[in-house]
């Protein structure tokens, strides 16, 4: 069991599944069978299979019910809440509009094209593209993608994707260079078609086009994920399971506690971090999760 907690916190999302499917639960107490139907709904929550994550939790209630644990209870009551909370927003048109995980699980099954900035993808019920590890190239389909129907200037995308207020022709020579990479990996999908003074994303089949954005926007949204059950974590454990440095997730951190998010208990090696659990929307989605084949 904590061989499969461990999956689930670095996002491993298949040895997850693997580890709850070796587990041998014959003759086990009820509080087991109880944790591994609430590992079974952590898994299919954050593979946006809603029916089979409310399946899932009913058997981790009837099996608290029989364990008589109410702290257990409570956790699964806990988790059945978060359903009903916002779990990201949808950007459309130049309007905002939160949307629970089964919204979510809709809108990927529709016929819209998502830019998922949750897992950094472009995505439509035929499939879907990583830019997990373009993130220039997913910066400025987000861009356009926000846009949408309409166009963004040169100027725009420069100063959003290359973070600079002064461009020169080497900007410029980059944009048109990037605009072509963008163009080519879209082509399953959508054309990328120059404007008078800029660049417009055009779906295939006129279909509607969205952003799938989380509740929390920047680097602390994995952070605000893994910290939301009042656990205490090390800078060091952080750092492992959002898969960013160490260094990066101090700054993110410091930022937090500036803000009064998050709050250290002990020094040096010692030291771990906390926060109370976020209100208003579910953090499922913020947590961390590495491509997975199914």
């Amino acid at each position: 069991m904590i061989a499969l907690r461990r999956h689930l916190l670095l996002g491993r999302l298949d040895a997850a599944r693997e580890a709850l499917d070796a587990l041998d639960l014959k003759d086990a107490p009820a509080a087991h069978h109880a944790l591994a139907a609430l590992a079974a709904t952590e898994i299919a929550l954050r593979s946006l299979r809603t029916h089979d994550a409310r399946l899932a939790l009913q058997r981790a209630w009837a099996a608290a019910t029989r364990a008589g644990i109410p702290a257990l209870s409570a956790e699964i009551a806990q988790v059945q809440a978060s359903l009903q909370r916002p779990a990201a927003r949808i950007l459309h048109a130049g309007h905002e509009q939160p949307v629970t995980l089964d919204e979510v699980e809709a809108l990927l099954a529709s016929g819209t094209l998502v830019v998922d900035a949750l897992r950094h993808a472009v995505r439509d019920v035929h499939g879907a593209i990583s830019f997990a590890r373009r993130p220039v190239l997913f910066a400025l389909l987000r861009a356009l993608a926000a846009a949408w129907p309409g166009d963004v200037d040169r100027s725009t995308l420069i100063a959003r994707v290359f973070r600079t207020r002064h461009p020169d022709e080497t900007h410029r020579a980059r944009l048109r260079v990037e605009i072509g990479r963008l163009r080519r990996l879209l082509a399953p999908f959508a054309d990328l078609t120059a404007s008078t003074h800029g660049f417009q994303l055009s779906p295939h089949g006129g279909r509607n086009v969205v952003v799938l954005a989380p509740p929390v926007d920047g680097e602390q949204g994995a952070l605000h994920g893994l910290l939301a059950d009042g656990m205490a974590w090390s800078t060091s454990a952080l750092a492992l399971a959002t898969g960013d440095s160490q260094r990066s997730v101090q700054r993110a951190l410091a930022d937090m506690e500036a803000a009064g998010q998050v709050r250290a208990i002990g020094r040096a090696r010692a030291r771990r971090w906390v926060a109370q659990p976020l209100t208003g929307f579910t953090t499922i989605l913020l947590l961390p999760a590495l491509p997975s084949s199914a």
